[in-house]
């Protein structure tokens, strides 16, 4: 049987928080593939008003001006999106969509990533300040689910699929699914997981298309491999690097200097895209960690309100948080290791 939702209002439950956002687009983009030079082949927006009622919704395919990558996902292929407008051409009617909104996703860091790069590309600026993970918001409220698809968030709430990996029906199905978890959020008094949005200013672009028909869809793996693979592989995938040569000098001390072989980790969205700031960072000795512990020297966020799990390790290891601009100060003159 399916899961209710809870009564919010006078008289039959908790008093809706004044502190919650005023209105939500829910959201949904089919992609090439998962990597950060991929393109969206298509978006859809639910727009919802602050208790979850659905307003409106929007739906375009998109033409990525590439191999469309994964048609047994999306099921778009490249002659249906031949005549697609490009994303440029679509970029105002999003905006609107999305304009002081909250923005949700299942998985919402993909989502947004794709958005924010695409913006980018165009030399728009979103206007998404927030963004909210509703498998974030399914952990925090507990909700019984063997796994964190969308499928199985759907299933909780009785939310019939229709076509799975289509924007516009994920996007519907998810808006569907928020609903009853947002009230059962404010009848738990759950503190929503929201998260700062940034816009790219800065990022690194890969040169070339891909062959058509090869689809790229799984980042490092070869353009000439092809065949499903699962869904939501992964966003960002972990690259190795070589060992950082220099000793881990401590913890970053206020007012100081960055030391070569100090272990940074980064946390939450960024103005220049992540990969080129750590490659910044390891080119000038720095050691990037891709988690918190007590040897790290130095947490890097812009949003250190939010409930990360490295931002609580850093508050629990009392380890030194400094925000992006800061850091890139810091870069330009790091301590040579030899000088400790």
């Amino acid at each position: 049987m399916p899961a209710q939702s809870p009564a919010v209002g006078a008289g039959a439950g908790p008093v809706w928080p004044d502190g919650y956002p005023q209105s939500y687009a829910v959201v949904d983009v089919e992609t090439t593939g998962l990597a950060r030079d991929d393109r969206i082949v298509s978006a859809a927006v639910y727009r919802l008003d602050a208790r979850g009622e659905v307003e409106d919704h929007w739906y375009s395919t998109v033409n990525p001006q590439r191999d469309p990558g994964p048609t047994w996902i999306h099921g778009l292929t490249s002659e249906d999106l031949a005549d697609a407008p490009l994303f440029t051409e679509i970029a105002d009617d999003l905006a609107t969509r999305l304009d002081g909104r909250v923005l949700v996703a299942h998985n919402a860091v993909f989502d947004w990533s794709m958005i924010a790069r695409e913006y980018a590309r165009a030399r728009r600026t979103p206007p998404v300040r927030q963004r909210l993970c509703t498998i974030a918001l399914s952990k925090q409220l507990s909700l019984p689910l063997p796994n964190h698809k969308l499928e199985s968030l759907a299933a909780h709430y009785g939310v019939a699929q229709q076509r799975a990996h289509h924007a516009l029906d994920d996007a519907r199905v998810l808006a569907e699914a928020f609903r009853p978890s947002l009230h059962l959020a404010v009848q738990q008094e759950v503190r929503l997981p929201l998260h700062a949005c940034r816009p790219l200013s800065e990022w690194p672009e890969r040169p070339g298309p891909r062959p058509e028909g090869t689809g790229g869809f799984f980042g490092s793996r070869p353009w000439g491999v092809t065949g499903p693979r699962p869904y939501g592989y992964g966003w960002r995938r972990s690259r190795k690097r070589p060992a950082c040569p220099f000793p881990n000098p401590g913890r970053f001390e206020e007012g100081g200097r960055l030391v070569q072989g100090m272990r940074v980790a980064i946390s939450g969205d960024t103005s220049v895209d992540r990969e080129l700031l750590e490659d910044r960072a390891t080119d000038a000795g720095l050691h990037i960690s891709s988690h918190v512990s007590r040897l790290t020297s130095l947490l890097v966020t812009n949003d250190p309100e939010a409930l990360t799990s490295k931002v609580v390790k850093a508050q629990a290891y009392g380890t030194p948080v400094l925000d992006e601009a800061a850091f890139h100060r810091l870069l330009q003159d790091v301590a040579p290791a030899s000088e400790l």
